[in-house]
């Protein structure tokens, strides 16, 4: 294998595509990360102070490409949900105690999360970043796709057997490989920022629905909180350009006096907001994951998470192929991947839709409606439960990453061995 041969060249090295290679980081495949910003540069815009939404599953993914070690002290966890309608009288409350778990899920920041997968990939010899670098096109020649790129020192043309595009929802992989999309809009624009609560929200996070649309504060560290407010379009603009105090006193009336009273903002940031669909996973050679398969709306806050299985499946996929000295990136290897993959899609997506078109309307018969669910999910254990291993990623066929099991071995769970 000369050096620009490779069994998968993946293109994006965000958290996506930084996580495939740390879960295969032991599978003896040679993988380059082909990425236009280098994950140490400033401008690094996957590896920023958000804060990230990652569920139980997640932790447990984590955990088994080696990553978690790194993240548990940096990792503020969700103890506790508390879910309203403002203006209205419905409310839900989850505990972890409930379900048996130390926690429903954590949340991280951005910068963290590329640092510990950074750190788990860089002494990785058969794992190469390629960067700065961006992709000029590419095209299949029997068992194996040549991969033009642009790079610093000219154009390069690469080799591998698979393909994996994680560049995002604007994904250039999915555009050249003629997979369509299917994709709308919510008229609706999410303002991020970190914010300093005057009380300490102690493992609680809050989701709550108001007349511009939801409202979520996370706990982010012990003494401050990851904030999603959505607005329409229209507003989020002249939101973003408030000064601290206005936007303070804003944000203040919308949530109300639950942490007591805010005290710092700090940097705003805003992005619209749409669903977005893959109407294929996989073509040829190429395969999609992450935001370049599926762009979710973060009222649940599931987006990552669910790219996060993209990767813990595909990682299986060929990391079986490949201990069978199967082709990784055959036919038979991506439809499983993709047959895997649909019905989470088709959940997790269908709940976040369903979230958003219910509670962004103001049709009072629906408001009393929603208000009654929320008072049932909350007098209902089950239906509470059911709902708490959905959001937990916890649900359906398991791969062995989400049972916080290394591709190569055991792991221990509970005090049970899963195997």
């Amino acid at each position: 294998m000369t050096r620009d041969d490779y069994d998968i060249l993946v293109v994006g090295g965000g958290l996506a595509g930084a996580s495939l290679a740390a879960a295969l980081a032991d599978s003896d495949v040679r993988i380059g990360l082909i990425e236009a910003v280098p994950p140490d540069a400033s401008s690094q815009p996957s590896y920023d102070d958000r804060g990230i939404a990652l569920a139980y599953g997640s932790r447990q993914i984590f955990a088994g490409i080696g990553v978690w070690p790194r993240l548990e002290s940096v990792a503020e966890p969700i103890r506790r949900i508390h879910v309203s309608d403002r203006g209205g009288f419905g409310a839900m409350r989850m505990s972890s105690r409930e379900v048996g778990y130390d926690a429903l899920g954590y949340v991280a920041l951005a910068r963290d999360l590329g640092h510990a997968l950074m750190e788990r990939i860089g002494p990785v010899p058969t794992i190469e970043i390629i960067t700065p670098a961006s992709l000029a096109g590419f095209s299949e020649a029997g068992d194996n796709v040549q991969v033009d790129i642009e790079a610093a020192d000219g154009r390069r043309t690469l080799s591998c057997r698979l393909l994996v595009g994680a560049d995002g929802m604007n994904s250039e992989v999915r555009r050249m490989v003629g997979i369509e999309i299917e994709r709308h809009g919510y008229g609706q624009t999410a303002v991020i920022a970190n914010v300093t609560p005057g009380l300490r929200h102690d493992g609680r996070a809050f989701e709550r629905f108001t007349p511009t649309g939801p409202l979520a504060l996370l706990p982010l560290t012990p003494d401050s909180c990851s904030l999603v407010w959505t607005h329409p379009d229209h507003e989020a603009d002249s939101v973003v350009a408030l000064d601290d105090g206005a936007f303070l006193e804003r944000l203040q009336e919308a949530f109300g006096y639950r942490l007591g009273r805010f005290q710092r903002v700090g940097a705003r940031q805003s992005y619209p907001l749409s669903f977005l669909r893959a109407r294929q996973y996989a073509r040829g050679r190429v395969a999609l994951i992450g935001n370049a398969a599926h762009t979710l709306h973060p009222v649940a806050g599931q987006g990552f998470n669910l790219g996060l299985r993209d990767v813990a499946v595909l990682a299986e996929q060929v990391d079986r192929a490949r201990r069978k000295g199967e082709d990784i990136g055959a036919p038979a290897v991506l439809d499983a991947y993709a047959r895997l993959r649909k019905g989470d899609l088709a959940r997790t997506g269908g709940l976040t839709d369903s979230l958003v078109r219910i509670f962004s309307n103001s049709y009072a018969p629906l408001s009393v409606a929603r208000d009654l669910g929320l008072i049932g999910m909350d007098l209902c254990s089950a239906l509470r439960h059911g709902f708490m291993h959905r959001t937990m990623g916890l649900g359906g066929e398991a791969p062995k990453l989400l049972r916080g099991v290394p591709l190569n071995g055991a792991s221990r769970r509970k005090g049970h061995v899963v195997a």
